[in-house]
């Protein structure tokens, strides 16, 4: 996969953007499991993908409930058993 931002958000630590491949839409977050960050990739529809660029606030609250694993059934790339924690 490869996974390019369209929309980056230092303050909210979340990007937005299209994955190369497949062209599917995703919100990331930064991560860490202690040995490695990483960022963990949550699939996106392409209407929520529009109104989070022309929005970016209105998607806060949907990083905020990635963080707290509430959409791991959106997840592109399922985690390892080391998990990371957002950071």
């Amino acid at each position: 996969m490869k996974f390019e931002d369209t929309y980056f958000s230092q303050e909210h630590r979340y990007s937005l953007g299209v994955e190369a491949i497949s062209r599917r839409n995703y919100a990331s977050i930064p991560v860490s499991n202690g040995i490695v960050d990483y960022e963990e990739y949550y699939a996106l529809t392409p209407q929520q993908y529009q109104i989070f660029l022309e929005n970016p606030s209105a998607a806060i609250e949907f990083v905020e409930e990635c963080r707290r694993h509430e959409h791991d059934e959106l997840l592109l790339q399922k985690p390892g058993s080391n998990r990371g924690t957002p950071v």
